[in-house]
């Protein structure tokens, strides 16, 4: 049966909202909402404002991880106590109870199951502290994934400065320095992605949601400093069950938007960082299918 993705074309806040309820599940007990909160100085993230609905009706708390990136590369994100002020800057803290899971160690480390470049995925120890997760994804381009999506928050999202290295260096070190310096072979990059995704999707479940918000759809990633502004028309609100569906049918939207005078630029930078390979291994690895059916409301 093809996995069900439910689109719309109106982008507000308490749209959000209404494409959660259309997936028909309440999320049980204490819900972790996987946002990206924005690197210093980046303009295209969603603003805590406008996710503050759709947080509320799951009485949701915000989480996030340290990058495995520092001030070398623009960010102010990779050690805890720069990254809560940043958190609080941006206005997170205002509106919403926020953890950031790999605060304190140890750090968990979860096997992978026929991992494809991945024996093992490091992840924040907060995650276990919830009974459900909701990935409120905005999508857009990655100056190193090609895209990033749903897959992307449950990997890199929701591993710790450790797991990110792994993932970054296909396995190869834990270390966030090395980790740039080995930096894996692309397509194993990609499958170290979905791996890692893997891990998450398993421990949460038949307890695990997700919607992609199509706006301000920049080739750069939210953990960008200096950002390009978006180059293409904001698209819409995807939500589903099923991670690898709601990717899958993000880009083929992306390359159903011909009119769009930005088109080629964006799809540049997902073909030429071989994003769709990242949704290629996580079907393979089988916790999700690139066949939908996308359901417009």
């Amino acid at each position: 049966m093809k996995s069900k993705v439910y689109f719309t074309k109106e982008l507000t806040p308490e749209k959000v909202v209404e494409m959660y309820r259309a997936l028909g599940v309440e999320l049980p007990g204490k819900v972790a909402v996987k946002i990206h909160s924005g690197e210093k100085g980046n303009q295209n993230f969603l603003r805590p404002e406008f996710w503050k609905p759709m947080v509320e009706a799951v009485d949701g708390t915000i989480v996030e991880c340290n990058t495995a990136y520092g001030k070398s590369a623009g960010g102010v994100r990779d050690y805890t106590d720069e990254h809560r002020k940043l958190i609080e800057y941006h206005g997170w803290t205002r509106l919403f109870h926020v953890d950031i899971m790999d605060a304190e160690g140890p750090d968990l480390v979860w096997p992978v199951k026929n991992g494809k470049v991945l024996k093992t995925n490091t992840v924040g120890k907060d995650i276990v502290n919830y009974d459900s997760m909701l990935v409120l994804a905005h999508f857009k381009g990655h100056p190193m994934g090609g895209y990033g999506g749903a897959l992307k928050q449950l990997s890199i999202g929701c591993a710790s400065r450790a797991g990110k290295a792994l993932i970054h260096s296909g396995g190869a070190s834990d270390d966030n320095i090395d980790a740039w310096k080995v930096h894996a072979e692309q397509d194993a990059f990609c499958e170290a992605m979905a791996d890692a995704a893997s891990t998450v999707v398993e421990h949460f479940k038949g307890k695990i949601a997700f919607v992609n918000v199509m706006k301000n759809l920049s080739v750069d990633c939210d953990c960008c400093a200096v950002a390009e502004d978006p180059c293409m028309k904001d698209i819409g609100i995807l939500a589903s069950l099923d991670p690898v569906a709601i990717d899958q049918a993000c880009i083929d939207l992306i390359y159903a938007a011909k009119d769009d005078p930005g088109q080629a630029h964006f799809l540049e930078r997902v073909e030429s960082r071989h994003g769709v390979h990242t949704i290629e291994a996580a079907a393979e690895l089988g916790f999700g299918s690139r066949e939908y059916e996308l359901v417009t409301l």
